[in-house]
């Protein structure tokens, strides 16, 4: 038995279900315990065994920069030795939240909270309590964190290692304020809208869906859909938690037609340290507490350590450079597992999106969360195994992406790549 295994045996008995998140846990893969990880640099793992692994899990979206990256840690450092936690005002939030709303004209004003399932949360009931409605409107497979109203229908852990694509515990009442509706067809839309119009409070959308794997919006689709929602005096709520500051510095709904009322960010803009946000209009942020009726509070809310990450991050995703090289780097991956997939025969379909994509074990990239779902989920199980045998991490789930940070070098792409040839197969050996 493995140092791995003897945590596993350890975690089972204390945390519920041994992880603290169902997303890392290996039983949708067929497995039994995971792999613990001691140590992360640049872009590599060291588990608890010694094994280093290239990993392509970017912490499921937070992992940028890379990990340890020198800026991040001397300014994390620093605060530490000054303070981790006031309680109070710091001069970090103030700079940080100047920060966002340079890089985004739309952010006019700001509130910075602990991660991005707050800032949907905060956005919903700020649109509730900004339109008098209480209906949200969302899209199958779309994935906006574990708040009671946006577990209805989503993706990722919730499809992967949730038993199902919603959530018990969720009040009946709740679900009846909310619509789950097929991502890519304005017509769904157009006929809730013509329905129910009236009780709409907001659409929340993710422009590129980030788990139901990475896909993309058809064209004239976000253009549609905020046409529809403000016609109907609705609120258009992009959630750009995993895609935002990803493909572009800022966010990457406007340029594809998205008119945002409210946005959500998280993940990458933290350097690695929780931290979210969400803002817009300030006619709109005039309605959160202390200055209006809507209430939202968080004792870690831009705290000392978290800005200082998230400063240094924003600052070395200012550099010319950054996004052309990721999106080098992606374009170099998944067109080289492309091509490993085609040589072994496997069949397989890509979507990127710069640093980001999905391997779908299906011929034809989906449209939306129906398709994603029909692909061959038994022979992602042997790809993942194989790729972990070869020293290549993923996440544990075909509705993840592969991320790509400024921490890997080309040979860790090499590697990817590599791995891919063999993994691919093994899996036509063992089908």
């Amino acid at each position: 038995m493995n140092e791995s295994q003897r945590l596993w045996r350890r975690a089972e008995d204390v945390i519920a279900g041994g992880v603290n998140s169902p997303a890392r846990s290996f039983r949708p893969m067929g497995g039994d315990a995971p792999v613990f990880i001691r140590a992360a640099h640049g872009g590599r793992f060291e588990d608890v065994d010694g094994r280093s692994y290239v990993e392509f899990l970017g912490a499921f979206g937070p992992n940028i920069v890379g990990h340890g990256h020198p800026l991040v840690l001397e300014r994390v450092a620093g605060q530490l030795r000054d303070g981790a936690l006031f309680g109070a005002p710091c001069p970090g939030e103030v700079e940080f939240a100047e920060g966002l709303r340079s890089a985004i004209p739309e952010l006019e004003q700001v509130r910075l909270v602990s991660s991005g399932t707050e800032a949907v949360m905060s956005a919903i009931r700020l649109a509730r309590a900004a339109t008098g409605r209480d209906l949200i409107v969302k899209f199958d497979g779309n994935y906006h964190g574990h708040a009671d109203a946006v577990l209805v229908n989503t993706g990722s852990g919730a499809a992967t290692a949730g038993g199902g694509h919603d959530s018990a515990g969720v009040p009946h009442g709740v679900r009846q304020d909310v619509r789950s509706l097929p991502f890519n067809d304005l017509q769904v839309l157009e006929r809730l809208f013509a329905e129910e119009g009236g009780r709409v409070a907001a659409v929340l959308i993710e422009p590129i869906s980030g788990n139901m794997g990475m896909v993309g919006p058809e064209d004239g689709y976000l253009a549609g859909v905020s046409e529809l929602a403000h016609r109907h005096g609705a609120l258009v709520i992009d959630d750009e938690v995993i895609v935002g500051f990803r493909m572009r510095y800022g966010i990457i709904g406007p340029q594809l037609g998205l008119k945002p009322d409210l946005i959500c960010l998280g993940k990458a803009i933290g350097g690695g340290l929780a931290l979210g946000a969400y803002g817009g209009g300030r006619h709109l942020m005039r309605l959160v507490a202390p200055l209006g009726p809507m209430f939202q509070a968080g004792t870690l809310a831009g705290n000392p350590l978290s800005v200082a990450a998230g400063l240094a991050t924003l600052e070395i995703l200012r550099a010319e450079d950054v996004y052309p090289r990721l999106d080098a780097m992606g374009e170099r991956l998944a067109d080289g597992v492309a091509a490993a997939a085609r040589a072994a025969g496997v069949p397989t379909s890509i979507t990127r999106y710069g640093s980001m994509f999905t391997l779908f074990f299906r011929p034809e990239p989906p449209r939306n969360y129906l398709e994603a779902q029909d692909h061959d989920h038994r022979a992602f199980q042997r790809f993942f195994w194989a790729m972990l045998e070869q020293g290549v991490y993923l996440a544990p789930s075909p509705y993840e992406a592969w991320i790509v940070t400024l921490g890997h070098t080309d040979d860790d792409i090499a590697l990817g790549i590599a791995a891919a040839e063999g993994a691919f197969a093994q899996v036509t050996r063992e089908a």
